[in-house]
């Protein structure tokens, strides 16, 4: 063990060598990547009709959702770790795996936030106080039948065809029995590619809630953009290891652009915010550039391996993977399987490509990890 690796004494300096113009070009290379990744998804679902072809963008969106599953595991919960139990590190981070703990607590926090903002959202637009009031007599006709106690409560399956009574099992507001039709919600589910990428939703409702929506997009972008800046830095003031850092994070910077364009291209936007997308990927291809201007301005100061920055970096790192592992198992892998009608009866080897290609993004990208 090193001397700067002894506890609690972190390395107070950094690796940077000079060569200013190398890692001056490393601002507008990744900006260029990123920018590309970020952007192409949604151009090519915009301008199908233009010579971009289908098939481009079933490859985007896959292949960038296998990108941004493994980025969750690979580029930052492990690094996270790495960071979080540092020799050097002392004091209550090294009593507990806060790397995993605070990646679990995001995922919670993330479940909680989006399922808040989607009940709100249906309370709004589908009847408000009278919905709620035939919901909660259902249920409570329901837990009275399961205490045992009479109900004098009809049940609306009785009116209807034996041969219906399942659907209408698994429609009802009330029902939380478990087991009881496991992927129910998928009979009323509209999928976001049934929409026109210019739809106006006349009366507010639309598929999906749009406001789970949009929490869950700019959620990731919070994600991605932290994790960004951080390896922005890094980069900046890498030293021996730069040129390998260089060229591995332009395809990561690329391969992570991907993933949020297709994330961003797959929302259905309302008219008045079809610009909203490209100011998201502006926003997330311009975020390590400037981490790595910032990298270069404080190159002779700046400490990668002090405490605090490890604790923040692995902090933010383990924050910024329960996003992704949420989003990307939640949002990217069940509903675009599972929940998605237009998957649901695509063929069966348009199946398996998608599958396939989600594979080969998160294969990429979890090789590149052994590197950055």
């Amino acid at each position: 063990m090193s001397d700067s690796d002894a506890p609690g004494q972190c390395a107070t300096g950094n690796d940077f060598d000079g060569r200013i113009g190398v890692r001056v070009s490393a601002i507008f290379v990744i900006l260029f990547g990123s920018m590309i990744g970020a952007w192409f998804p949604v151009f090519a679902s915009r301008h199908r009709g233009i010579g971009v072809p289908e098939w481009a963008f079933f490859i985007a969106k896959y292949f960038g959702s296998g990108v941004i599953i493994a980025t969750a595991f690979i580029h930052l919960l492990a690094p996270a770790a790495d960071a979080l139990t540092d020799p050097c590190l002392t004091g209550p981070i090294t009593e507990y795996d806060w790397a995993e703990g605070i990646c679990l607590m995001s995922v919670f926090l993330l479940f909680f936030l989006e399922l808040i903002t989607m009940r709100f959202a249906r309370f709004d637009v589908q009847g408000g106080h009278a919905h709620e009031q035939h919901s909660g007599k259902a249920e409570e006709g329901q837990l009275a039948n399961l205490s045992g106690q009479p109900v004098a409560y009809r049940d609306e399956s009785d009116e209807l065809p034996s041969k219906d009574s399942d659907a209408i099992q698994g429609k009802r507001s009330g029902s939380h029995i478990p087991g009881d039709d496991h992927l129910g919600h998928m009979r009323e589910h509209t999928g976001n590619e049934e929409l026109s990428s210019d739809w106006e939703a006349p009366g507010g409702l639309i598929p999906e809630s749009y406001a789970a929506q949009m929490t869950a997009i700019f959620i990731l972008e919070f994600g991605v953009i932290f994790h960004s800046i951080f390896i922005g830095l890094t980069l900046a003031v890498a030293g021996s290891e730069f040129d390998t850092l260089y060229v591995v994070l332009v395809f990561h910077q690329t391969f992570e652009g991907l993933g949020l364009g297709t994330r961003l291209a797959s929302a259905p936007w309302p008219k008045d915010r079809r610009w909203t997308p490209y100011i998201l990927g502006i926003g997330y291809a311009f975020s390590t550039p400037i981490a790595i201007a910032i990298g270069l301005g404080v190159r002779q100061s700046y400490p990668p391996n002090s405490q605090t920055t490890l604790i923040v970096n692995g902090c933010f790192d383990s924050v910024s993977a329960g996003i992704l592992i949420y989003t990307g198992l939640v949002e990217l892998m069940a509903h675009e399987f599972m929940f998605s009608p237009v998957m649901m009866r695509a063929p069966i080897k348009t199946l398996f490509g998608a599958f396939g290609l989600m594979c080969l993004g998160a294969g990429l990208m979890a090789l590149l990890g052994k590197w950055a």
